[in-house]
This record gives structure tokens, C-alpha cells and sequence, in this order.
């Protein structure tokens, strides 16, 4: 049965905390997932036996810590379809994806210095005034205001791709981007709609003009199957806190020898080979976005993080995700006064974002936390879609593998009644 949980319940102990006189129903994935005992356990044994400084010493516990460490880096990058040298660890997908930022306004800068400095950077690299940076309306915040101070601070034009009525991402403004644009950064599903982007559309508009993509997978990593190398993009954010992983890890991927070509946006220790007075020589991918301490015992949680995503099946999760997203989608729009944001039919992720009637989503949000269930009230760091679909806000439920169907019917039971309540009807 494809609604039933695909992964033992058991291990998360969170799900068996109690929330008051409730138990809880966790519908907030989307902001951040349960974490399995196999992670949680994994994290505390690198802290109880191996807090080793990785990359920074020759004895037993520092080299156990970083063979931990590039071995959670090699276990992510087959996961999901990249090399070792492909992946990055950040503190976050923001970190991610302002990284990128940086890196192309670093690259702008050495180019704007001299005749001599700009033949030495690529091209693809260099933004100048009128180039194009396009975002769509469907961005998280993290994936649109670093992208938005690029193009002030360079002098480009920023162009915001629409969407549709539903939410989804219009092709045809897409395709109307001029020849000049230079980045091309969406979203692989929105975290307000679920809506799931056409990669492949978006990646081949974006070639066609030589511009790089920049793909937010913060949402799809957590429960769809990954082949960066497939989905063709040039850059790529990812957030493990959302994949059943610990907090403080982002991942950037950067495609080839695009981590080798791009100028870094931090400099410091561990990321340099050779430091002199006239000049700094950088190491090769990945080390060289890398610099300072590093989350190490985080990182060990993700490698616990991926072996127990293989071995549920990321085909599994998928299964179940997407067919309890629909479940979620006929159950709140059975519910009179609820407006659904975002498409109700198609393929999309297990998260739904909804008004009911007149009622402010923060009382919403707190008359289910009062019966034990988790949901997320605010614009969820996605401003402009909401403003697109004539909004300021919103309440939004979210599934993870861990979800049971039971858990959605207590919700809409629940929600059924916000009207009746907020209204005073007996």
C-alpha cells in the first residue's frame, strides 16, 4: 500500500514524544524532517570517539575523523549522482547558494581590474552591465535575494520569471529570456505549492544562451531519486536537515570544473596549498570551498543519513511521498472555505500551503498545535509567490516517510472545524 509508512516508525524517537494531552502529528517536513536514531547516534559517536580536527593532523583520531568525513562526501555523491570533487559541504543551502553568488561577483571583480586579469577568467563567469540574472517568482528567499544583490552590485538587469495561476513555473516567460542572460536559477519544487519544475526545459532555455544554472533542490532531495548529472544543471543546493539529516549541513554541487574554475567566496585555513606575500595558490575542488573548521560530526550523521536513505529506496519514498501528497490534497480540499495554493492535479510533492476563509494562518497554525499537530504558518521564505497568488501568507502541511495516513485524516478533522471556531458558531 503506497500511503502506509516506508520506513519503521521506531526509529525516530520524536514521534513518540508527547505534545501536551496529544500525540504528535508531525506535518512539517518541509521545514524540517525527523531525524532517524541511526543519524542522532551516528553524530554522538563521532563526538564520543573520533572528535579528531580533519584535514589538520597525522595521528590515529584525525585521520579516522577525516576518513569519516570524505567518506560521508563519497557516499553523497553517489547518492546523488555527482563526483566527490562535485561536492561541497556548506552550513546551509542558503550558505550554498550565496556562495555561487559570491563566487560570480568575485569572478566580475578580478575581471573588472585588468585587461590582463579579465582574459584569465572565463566568460561564463563575468557579469556586466546588461547582462541578465532571471530567477522565477517561485524561489525560497535564499534562492532569489543573493541572485537579486548580484545583479545590483554588478550593474545587470534581474529578471523575474512568472508563473502561472497554479503556481507552476511559465515556460513561455521562461523562453523570453534575452540572449544575454547569464544565470538562470529555479527551483526543482517550490516549498509553498509543491509544484515540481521542468528541469529539463529550464536547463535547455538556459543553454541556449550560455547561461549557468542554479537549481534550489532543497525540496526534491528529501523525497524524490537525484542524478545531478542527468538533470544537466551547473549548480545545485541541497539542505540534509530536510533529508532525514542533521541541521547545520547545506551541499553545493558544482558541476565539472566549474568548482576549480570559479574564484572562492571564503579564504582561509585548509583551502589554500601554498600562501605567499605576492600570492595565494588554492587547492583543487573540493577543499578549496572549504575553508575553516567544518561541521565534522554533522557529517558523519550524513553519511548515517544516506545509508539509511538506501536502504529504505529513494524509489520507495518517492512512491509514498508523492501518493500521500495527493492524499493531503483531496483531504483539505474537501473542507469548505480552504483554498488550496498551488496545483491540485499533476505530479507534485507531498506539501500543501492554504488559506481558510478569513482566518489568519498563525490562529490556524495554533488551533491544530492545540490538538498536538505541527504544521507551518508564514510565508515560508517565499514572499513573491505568495504575493503572485494575491497572498501575504499562508498555513502549509508537509509529509515525510515516516507519515501515516491516519495522521492527515486527525489533521483534516481538525482543520474542518477553524471556521466554525474563529467564526463562533456553536
Amino acid at each position: 500500500m503506497p500511503l502506509a509508512p516506508v520506513v519503521d516508525r521506531s526509529d525516530f524517537p520524536a514521534l513518540h514524544r508527547t505534545y501536551g494531552q496529544s500525540e504528535l502529528v508531525y506535518l512539517d517536513s518541509a521545514a524540517t524532517s525527523l531525524k532517524p536514531r541511526a543519524v542522532i547516534e551516528a553524530e554522538a559517536d563521532f563526538y564520543a570517539r573520533l572528535d579528531g580536527a580533519v584535514h589538520r593532523g597525522a595521528h590515529q583520531v584525525a585521520v579516522e575523523a577525516t576518513e569519516t568525513y570524505e567518506g560521508a562526501r563519497e557516499r553523497f555523491a553517489a547518492f546523488t549522482g555527482a563526483e566527490p570533487s562535485e561536492i561541497t559541504w556548506t552550513k546551509n543551502a542558503t550558505e550554498a547558494l550565496n556562495t555561487v553568488a559570491y563566487a560570480l561577483l568575485n569572478a566580475t571583480l578580478d575581471a573588472r581590474g585588468s585587461a590582463r586579469e579579465r582574459s584569465r577568467i572565463d566568460p561564463r563567469f563575468v557579469i556586466d552591465e546588461g547582462d541578465v540574472i532571471a530567477v522565477t517568482q517561485a524561489e525560497h528567499h535564499a534562492n532569489f535575494v543573493p541572485f537579486q544583490q548580484l545583479a545590483r552590485r554588478t550593474g545587470a538587469e534581474f529578471v523575474v520569471i512568472d508563473v502561472h495561476d497554479d503556481g507552476r513555473i511559465d515556460l513561455e516567460s521562461a523562453r523570453a529570456l534575452p540572449d544575454r542572460t547569464k544565470v538562470v536559477a529555479f527551483t526543482h519544487a517550490s516549498n509553498v505549492t509543491g509544484a515540481i519544475s521542468p528541469v529539463a526545459e529550464l536547463v535547455e532555455v538556459a543553454r541556449e544562451r550560455g547561461a549557468l544554472t542554479v537549481l534550489d533542490a532543497c525540496q526534491s532531495a528529501a523525497h524524490l531519486p537525484l542524478d545531478l548529472h542527468s538533470l544537466g544543471v551547473d549548480c545545485a543546493a541541497m539542505s540534509t536537515h530536510k533529508m532525514l539529516g542533521p541541521t547545520g549541513v547545506g551541499v553545493l554541487y558544482l558541476r565539472g570544473e566549474l568548482g576549480s574554475r570559479l574564484p572562492p567566496m571564503l579564504t582561509g585555513g585548509s583551502m589554500v596549498a601554498v600562501v605567499r606575500a605576492e600570492e595565494t595558490i588554492f587547492m583543487p575542488a573540493p577543499q578549496k570551498w572549504e575553508a575553516g573548521t567544518q561541521m565534522t560530526a554533522q557529517i558523519a550523521g550524513v553519511g548515517a543519513m544516506v545509508d539509511y536513505l538506501e536502504g529504505v529506496g529513494m524509489d520507495r519514498i518517492a512512491r509514498h511521498d508523492l501518493a500521500l501528497g495527493d492524499y493531503l490534497v483531496r483531504a483539505i480540499s474537501s473542507i469548505e472555505g480552504v483554498r488550496i495554493m498551488g496545483p491540485t492535479t499533476g505530479e507534485r510533492l507531498g506539501l500543501v500551503s492554504f488559506q481558510v476563509g478569513d482566518v489568519h494562518p498563525h490562529d490556524v497554525g495554533q488551533y491544530l498545535d492545540a490538538a498536538g499537530i505541527a504544521v507551518r504558518v508564514g510565508h515560508h521564505c517565499a514572499q513573491p509567490i505568495h504575493r503572485r497568488l494575491g497572498v501575504q501568507s499562508s498555513t502549509r502541511a508537509s509529509v515525510g516517510p515516516y507519515t501515516h495516513p491516519d495522521e492527515i485524516d486527525a489533521f483534516a478533522a481538525r482543520l474542518a472545524g477553524v471556521l466554525d471556531f474563529f467564526q463562533g458558531n456553536p
